[in-house]
């Protein structure tokens, strides 16, 4: 199987491996990005992107993408759809292995994201991007004076229906079940009164038109017929994303939650291994933190590769 060196070997293309494979590139280090899949992760299917700085409130998250992947390339970064099944960080290469051929790195950067639940409603898959989302902070201004759904009784799903109430003039709250009593914070959701809690209510189906979702069809445990309420936005919180991290093995420190541990600079337990975005499952899941991410990194890379003592200043250029 063929071999391949480089300076860095970042697994993953997302915002955090684009925006660390720019910097790392600019550096004049010989960068590779190994992506599974450039339309699957959760910057790709955002439908519509109004918060990234500097960018237009009508370019798609796959679009945004796109620019940050080119402009990687434009400064000589070696972009390769490749799945990754394993990698060896003991020695001082650290070597990631894949189908495609095995990249051998003085540096590695796991980028890799977090998955969220496979779709599992009637009508989810169909509507995602158009209706369906997995984030409030990202979409939620886009549901102004409109009636949104939120499912799911998690600590997740309380926070982003409370982020839905500065927008939306109904938020409908869906539970399998009552929360507990002594949990403050849902006991503070449904006080407020743009919030109508569904308890012991399971979700049937999200249906719509070309236009996107307009209703939702749901059965409470107490009723006989389900009810359909006529909306415009599901979010779906059924289960927190997980990192991933299957390729890792224990080589790499995990916290409890499964997000790869970094200190400031984004460097893991490992030395020469660094860990970016989402893989980190840190409380907040956006472009833009991700991009942070992948820039600290890209600077402590190059101070590490050249045996630098200080962080050169990269703000300025000719």
């Amino acid at each position: 199987m063929e071999i391949f060196e480089s300076d860095v070997v970042i697994i993953g293309g997302g915002p955090a491996g684009c925006t660390c494979a720019l910097y790392t590139s600019r550096a004049n280090l010989k960068t590779i990005i190994l992506d599974k899949n450039p339309s699957v992760g959760a910057l790709a299917i955002t439908h519509q992107i109004a918060n990234y700085p500097g960018v237009p409130v009508d370019i798609s998250g796959e679009k945004l993408l796109d620019l940050m992947r080119e402009q990687a390339i434009e400064y000589g970064t070696d972009y390769r759809r490749a799945q990754v099944f394993g990698i060896d960080v003991s020695g001082e290469w650290k070597t990631v292995y894949t189908p495609e051929g095995t990249f051998k790195g003085k540096s590695l950067v796991l980028a890799s994201g977090a998955m969220g639940r496979p779709a599992s409603f009637k009508g989810e898959a169909d509507f995602l991007g158009r209706g369906v989302s997995y984030c409030a902070t990202c979409d939620g201004a886009f549901y102004k004076g409109r009636e949104v759904a939120v499912i799911g009784a998690n600590k997740e799903a309380i926070e982003e229906a409370n982020v839905l109430t500065k927008f939306a003039s109904t938020v409908h709250w869906i539970t399998s079940s009552d929360p507990k009593s002594d949990n403050e914070e849902a006991m503070e959701l449904m006080q407020l009164s743009n919030v109508k809690h569904w308890s012991r209510t399971r979700l049937l189906e999200i249906a719509g038109d070309d236009m996107g979702v307009n209703n939702i069809t749901v059965k409470n445990k107490q009723e006989e017929q389900p009810i359909k309420l006529a909306l415009e936005g599901v979010f779906v919180y059924m289960s927190g994303s997980k990192p991933i991290t299957d390729f890792v093995g224990d080589q790499i420190a995990l916290k409890e939650d499964g997000g790869v541990i970094v200190d400031d600079f984004m460097s893991t337990n490992s030395e020469g291994v660094w860990a970016i975005g989402d893989i980190r499952n840190t409380p907040f899941k956006q472009a833009v933190v991700a991009a942070s991410d992948g820039c600290i990194a890209a600077m402590s890379i190059d101070r590490y590769l050249n045996s630098r003592k200080n962080i050169r200043v990269d703000w300025i250029h000719s």
